[in-house]
């Protein structure tokens, strides 16, 4: 009986849709309960009360809002199963009136219209508010539009009101296009950069969620407007979120996620819902059993926040001796802050000053740069009131130029040489070095020859921030290489010149502003600004992934300054100022932070900071290197540093006879593409599993491929043209076992460390050496139907392998070539030939073979290919003749952008496929989508030239280093839970990146071993306040509790469940999705 009730409750989860990860969504509720009599206000409303779900806002731009709602009925159908008929057919959510691109209040009036018969029902209605109309390039346009938004929900809550009964309405603002900061709608200037966008686009987002709020306060609906409807404002928007861990989670995790925040905010707040986790259902209680009103839930915190602002923003200037040299030095080495006449900064939000005066509570003005304000290079005022580097430079010499003031963007005049931009990533410092240079030449205040300069120069959080986003784009090694460029252009332009290099700072210590609410910090708009930061939950390996990049950052700083490149002539230094490397969270007295030192979004730093910064970074300068200051305590007393008659000079390497360690041994040249082994726990089950979902890599006894050249390993190791139809299958990714692994990357070559009997591999280049490798140069998916069918031939009549006892590994990867030639045959060469093609390959595994676990590898990404370009005949000739139809459109024509759209068609195809349950039906079989090449990236050396050396000599297949790295990628693709996967790929080079199976999940990760472990509990009860226990013995129950009452019939949510997936499959092929 337990495992009935497990593979319903499976066969239930598989038709739900969800996608299962280490975090999952569980339906935790052991009650169900109903009100003792229908409810006669909106206050006392349970979820099994309401009949009818209904929406208002979605659009053919928001599938995932689509599934949040289609699985949020499923949900509320567990409550009241009458909500599926009649008022509610899943068909309907396909119609104009719940997938519609007419305006809010159009949409109002349609639902209104369809929803007067029904006076009776309770209803539940979702009102998503898109931010994907607005525009976010400047300030004033943003809020512009956030009023014209409001305007607009409240003339539909009007009408709403006006002609609907026995309603709540439930208002969200939705926002899935914050990962682009930029919506579709809405292409912002040159002059406007992609940095300054997202900053703008999540404060138009929270004075969205605040105006919202306003609103509905200020109609009185914050209250209660009748006893039969009222509007809620649900407390966070929705958002599409970053995973923080760098893994790219399928569209069904992000629906999961956002249907577990909605679902949360209809409930009544319970104490409970922050220790429940971020995939946990919380569950109506005895009480607190109610849908949210703001009369059952009002918890309104106010939003003053009442700071102690001291009087801490101005300096006394100590020393006495502030003359310059006697005559004008010509080395660095010999600057004293007199000498200085030009002050100059680069750098972010911090530099840019956003948010440094704004009151506690106006969380908006961080949008406001105070640039006159700013640490290193603002010029308000003077010392005793605003402390600033300028400032304190100016005691040495008054005529110092090139500071800002006052408040605006980079391109005003005010703002002078501070060239900083708010959100501004490494890879805008050349941009930023670029734009000062030509500032500094047409000065006619600057003499660019003979002044001397000081250049200070902090960037690298957003890159923290961002980093989880894109581990390539955020990679130490392009971070470095975006400082270096920079800086290797202020040497080359401007003579006379010290930089300051301010490490980037400790930036994890800053997270503790968001863990304690009294602080009422806006924790979801800075998840929006900072999410990789924010996000990751204590101890978890996201969070040391930042830690451990966040010191691999200053530790290349420091190395690439170390190594000379900047101390070769006598006039340009560059000297790293340590002094964020370690930082101490200001704290009250009671021990919690002190948000004083914050501006109002609790991310941006105030007045107070930037005062302790300056202070900090002056007396870097005076300290010796070696000996400079490497803690950073915000609410120390700093007094300032004077130069001495035996130490007058701002410090070098030079003038503190520091010793350059120089630059870093030259590593060993890579003679291979070998990897380092580290697993421990290398021994196969025991007994050997009959289940798929209890493999261990040490199980697997055979090996096979299906696929393309790239499969088979075609001119993997061509050193000349004569060698690019050379089948070089023993490097072969999937299927190679040349060698071993450690000269030789390859699936083979790693489970061989577990199981040294493995058979079917590949070896040299002789087709009878082949083994199972079944796949051919130039292959279609229409191909791989006959080379699964030979396959099984093959195993069949291969006397080594146990064909009914031994397990078999299966890597399919095809559709390279199907791109490459669809501008000639677009009739055989859709995306839905393509997934036909690979079912009937899958179906012949299914049907033929016992003990397999087939892993389909996601199609390429394959735009990208098209800039790997060398100067010879094999990169242009013999690429063109390989793949035609990528590399012959020009970048942005029609026909490539058809490309692009039947690539992810052919992905969006695979992932249907494979998500259906059509190959679970045997416990010995199983396929995994492996999803590393959705994404991919290339690897650049330079400015935007491709590394080619992952490829061979025509410029299109794969060199056996590219051939290692997918080895890699596929290896731990595997070891991930599904929809949890990584869905991109890393071409770094480290001989350590394999993953090792661990002791709680040592197995090969399916659809079924991704879910979480049941914990045995009582069935539910359906109860009421008045209903007594029953008499009855209950038997207890092993494995995972039922979803729904007994009493409620297994077919009921099994109806629903197959009714969404069709409602999914149809909107997913309306949308080409």
């Amino acid at each position: 009986m337990a495992e009935i009730r497990r593979g319903l409750y499976l066969a239930l989860v598989s038709f739900l849709g969800l996608t299962w990860t280490t975090g999952v969504i569980a339906f935790p509720c052991d009650q169900i309960l109903t009100s003792p009599s229908p409810p006669s206000t909106v206050d006392s409303v349970r979820p099994s009360d309401v009949s009818v779900l209904s929406s208002v806002g979605l659009d053919s731009n928001s599938p995932e809002l689509s599934g949040v709602l289609s699985k949020l009925q499923e949900l509320m159908s567990l409550f009241n199963p009458s909500l599926l008929s009649p008022f509610f057919d899943p068909p309907s959510l396909l119609s104009p009136l719940f997938f519609s691109d007419s305006s809010l209040m159009e949409q109002a009036e349609e639902v209104a219209l369809q929803l007067q018969d029904k006076p009776d029902s309770w209803k539940l209605m979702m009102f998503f508010v898109p931010m994907d109309q607005l525009c976010a390039c400047e300030q004033k346009q943003a809020l512009s539009a956030v009023d014209e938004t409001v305007r607009e929900v409240d003339e539909a809550l009007q009408l709403l009101q006006s002609q609907l009964k026995k309603t709540i309405v439930s208002v969200a603002l939705w926002d899935g296009e914050q990962a682009s900061h930029q919506s579709r709608n809405c292409f912002c200037s040159g002059s406007v950069r992609e940095g300054e966008v997202k900053l703008v686009r999540a404060m138009q987002t929270f004075a969205l969620q605040k105006s919202l709020g306003e609103l509905l306060e200020r109609k009185r609906w914050f209250y209660k407007s009748t006893e039969d409807f009222t509007v809620v404002l649900q407390e966070s928007p929705l958002l599409r979120e970053t995973s923080a861990s760098g893994a790219s989670y399928t569209d069904s995790y992000h629906t999961d996620k956002l249907l577990v925040q909605t679902w949360t905010q209809l409930l009544q707040p319970t104490v409970d819902n922050a220790k429940q986790g971020d995939f946990a259902l919380p569950c109506p209680s005895e009480f607190r059993p109610f849908l949210r009103t703001s009369a059952n839930s009002y918890l309104k915190e106010s939003n003053d926040v009442s700071l102690l602002v001291e009087s801490l923003t101005g300096t006394e200037m100590p020393c006495l001796d502030l003359s310059p040299s006697p005559s004008v030095p010509n080395t660095v080495h010999k600057l004293r802050p007199g000498d200085v006449k030009v002050m100059a900064a680069l750098g972010d939000s911090l530099t840019a000053g956003n948010g440094i005066a704004s009151s506690p509570n106006n969380i908006l003005d961080v949008l406001t740069q105070y640039r006159g304000l700013s640490w290193s290079i603002g010029g308000d005022d003077n010392l005793t009131s605003v402390t600033t580097l300028p400032n304190i430079f100016r005691h040495f010499n008054p005529n110092v130029t090139g500071f800002a003031v006052g408040t605006g963007r980079q391109n005003n005049p005010e703002a002078a040489l501070n060239q900083a931009v708010g959100g501004a990533t490494s890879h805008n410092l050349l941009t930023q070095a670029q734009a000062l240079v030509k500032l500094m030449k047409n000065d006619s205040k600057i003499n660019l020859t003979e002044d001397w300069k000081v250049v200070t120069i902090f960037i690298g959080g957003n890159d923290l921030c961002d980093f989880c986003k894109n581990s390539l784009l955020y990679s130490v090694e392009t971070y470095i290489k975006n400082v270096r460029e920079a800086l290797d252009y202020l040497q080359k332009e401007v003579p006379r010149t010290l930089v300051n290099l301010v490490e980037v700072l400790h930036i994890t210590p800053l997270r503790e502003m968001h863990t304690d609410t009294s602080l009422k910090c806006p924790t979801w708009l800075v998840n929006i600004l900072c999410p990789c930061v924010i996000m990751p939950k204590d101890n978890s390996a996201a969070l040391q992934q930042l830690e451990a990049l966040n010191r691999k950052y200053q530790t290349a700083l420091n190395e690439l300054v170390e190594s000379g490149r900047y101390d070769t002539r006598s006039d340009f230094t560059v000297v790293v100022q340590p002094f964020f490397r370690e930082i101490f969270v200001p704290r009250l007295p009671d021990g919690r932070p002190d948000r004083s030192y914050f501006s109002a979004d609790c991310f941006h730093l105030s007045q107070k900071s930037q005062t302790q910064m300056a202070r900090a970074l002056w007396n870097n300068m005076l300290e010796p290197l070696g000996n400079k200051t490497t803690k950073h305590d915000f609410v120390a007393g700093i007094e300032l540093k004077c130069p001495t008659k035996t130490s007058p000079y701002i410090r070098t390497y030079n003038n503190s006879d520091y010793m350059y360690a120089g630059p870093p041994p030259t590593p060993d040249p890579i003679t291979n593409w070998g990897s380092d082994f580290s697993c421990v726990d290398l021994a196969p089950s025991n007994p050997v599993p009959t289940s798929v979902h209890r493999l261990r890599p040490a199980d697997i006894k055979v090996v096979a491929a299906l696929g393309d050249s790239v499969t088979a390993g075609v001119a993997a190791k061509a050193k000349n043209l004569f060698d690019l139809s050379k089948q070089y299958r023993g490097v072969a990714w999937s299927i190679g076992g040349d060698a071993s692994l450690e000269t030789v990357t390859t699936l083979p070559n790693i489970l061989r460390k577990f199981n040294p009997n493995l058979l079917g591999f590949s070896v040299g280049q002789l087709a009878l050496k082949k083994g199972f490798n079944m796949a051919q140069p130039g292959a279609k998916s229409l191909d791989i139907p006959t080379q699964a069918e030979a396959l099984v031939k093959a195993l069949k009549n291969n006397k080594e392998v146990n064909f009914e006892q031994d397990w078999k590994l299966v890597t399919i990867f095809v559709g390279d070539m199907d791109l490459c030639n669809y501008c000639f045959d677009q009739y055989n060469l859709t995306a839905e030939h393509f997934s036909r093609n690979i079912e009937k390959s899958l179906d012949i595994l299914y049907q033929s073979v016992p003990r397999v676990l087939v892993n389909v590898v996601q199609v390429l990404q394959i735009d990208p290919v098209k800039t790997v370009q060398r100067n010879t005949i094999g990169c242009g000739l013999l690429q063109r003749t390989q793949c035609p139809c990528v590399i012959n459109p020009t970048t942005n024509s029609p026909e490539m952008e058809e490309i692009k759209r039947i690539n992810h068609e052919y992905q969006a195809e695979l992932e249907f496929l494979l998500s259906s349950d059509r190959y679970d039906g045997k416990e010995d079989f199983a396929v995994v989508l492996q999803p590393f090449l959705h994404n991919y990236f290339l690897p650049h050396i330079g400015e935007g030239e491709v590394d080619t050396s992952f490829y061979s000599l025509d410029c299109f297949h794969l060199s056996d280093r590219a051939q290692a790295e997918m080895a890699i990628a596929l290896w731990n693709n595997m070891l991930e839970p599904v929809g949890r996967k990584t869905a991109f790929n890393n071409y770094t080079y480290d001989r350590s990146k394999l993953h090792c199976p661990s002791q709680t999940n040592p197995f090969i990760f399916t659809k079924m071993n991704s879910l979480p472990e049941v914990t045995t509990t009582p069935p539910p009860t359906v109860s009421q306040s008045t209903v007594s226990p029953s008499t009855d013995p209950t038997p207890s129950v092993t494995g995972p509790q039922p979803l729904c009452s007994p009493e409620l019939p297994v077919w009921v949510p099994v109806l629903a469940a197959v009714g969404s997936l069709l409602v999914g499959f149809v909107v997913s092929w309306k949308l080409g999705i």
